[in-house]
């Protein structure tokens, strides 16, 4: 698979859609982002004009490279149209088993006709996604990029009971072409491998700040300086938004029972809409351009 022949559509722009979005256009594909929400394709196009901004900043990118990899990216509010003749489709949309199977089904009366097709779910079974996709069940993986995708380096694939041996191998050749290193769950299990252990990191540190045992800048400086973690799990968690959280929580409590029941301080930041860096607080309190003020008073 080569960034020469082969067409990639991404379907969500969210962070973590646009974000794969970008990481692809970077290795060279050319790229479509496809989500119905107009506007929230322009906060994607903004999300990578700043993102490569800093890659410019950095000096990993020339500005005439930047906007090279910018060009490369079209978006598209029509899936017909962003997904036609695509060789790699990747879903990123919501947590939600219809709606995923309902964007990958149509995916397929678009892409190409070996196209290799990917979800981006974090938790969701994979063989329960692509039970909807009839013929096109075996060409199903989970590719599971983490945040930010371009900057993190592993991408999980997990294998759904009928995925194929070929598309494992497509999946993780699209995944090393763009500079990431792959882990497969051979088992398609609730949380995978990273999920269902970050998950459970994550909920022993709300639990702490729910029990006043620690501030949250604490509980994160803790965890990031003992176990060399790039950002805090509370952090982490306004990152990806406390509503993405709490939704992956309660799937995993279905499946193995209370040890995953999201603590209520948790539920309550959500029913507050207390999201994270996306409403302005969560753990943390975060100005209109995502820059941490401080930490929220009202939480614990």
């Amino acid at each position: 698979m080569t960034s020469a022949e082969t067409k990639v559509a991404v379907v969500g722009a969210g962070i973590m859609g646009s974000g794969i979005a970008q990481a692809s256009a970077m290795a060279g594909y050319a790229t479509t982002l496809v989500d119905i929400d107009p506007s929230q394709l322009e906060k994607a196009r903004h999300a990578i004009e700043v993102s490569l901004s800093r890659f410019v900043k950095a000096e990993r990118f020339s500005p005439d490279a930047a906007s090279s990899i910018m060009e490369s990216i079209a978006f598209e509010r029509e899936l017909a149209k962003g997904g036609a003749g695509a060789g790699v489709v990747v879903e990123a949309v919501p947590e939600l088993l219809e709606l995923k199977q309902r964007v990958l089904t149509a995916a397929t009366a678009h892409c190409a006709a070996d196209a290799l097709l990917a979800t981006n779910a974090s938790q969701l079974s994979i063989s329960s996604i692509a039970s909807a996709l009839g013929q096109f069940e075996p060409r199903l993986v989970g590719l599971h990029f983490f945040n930010p995708p371009v900057i993190m380096k592993l991408v999980e694939l997990v294998c759904g009971l009928r995925t194929s041996a070929d598309a494992v191998e497509r999946g993780k050749a699209f995944a090393s072409s763009l500079g990431k290193e792959v882990v497969v769950c051979r088992k398609d299990t609730p949380g995978f491998i990273t999920t269902r252990a970050y998950v459970a990191l994550r909920l022993e540190c709300i639990r702490i700040l729910e029990e006043g045992l620690a501030s949250a800048s604490d509980i994160d400086k803790a965890l990031k300086l003992g176990f060399n973690l790039p950002m805090g799990p509370l952090e982490l968690g306004d990152f990806n938004g406390l509503d993405t959280n709490l939704h992956v929580m309660e799937g995993l409590e279905r499946a193995y029972g209370d040890r995953f029941r999201p603590p209520p301080v948790l539920r309550a930041m959500v029913a507050a809409n207390m999201l994270g860096r996306k409403t302005g607080q969560g753990f943390y309190q975060y100005d209109t351009e995502g820059n941490k003020l401080g930490e929220s008073e009202t939480h614990a």
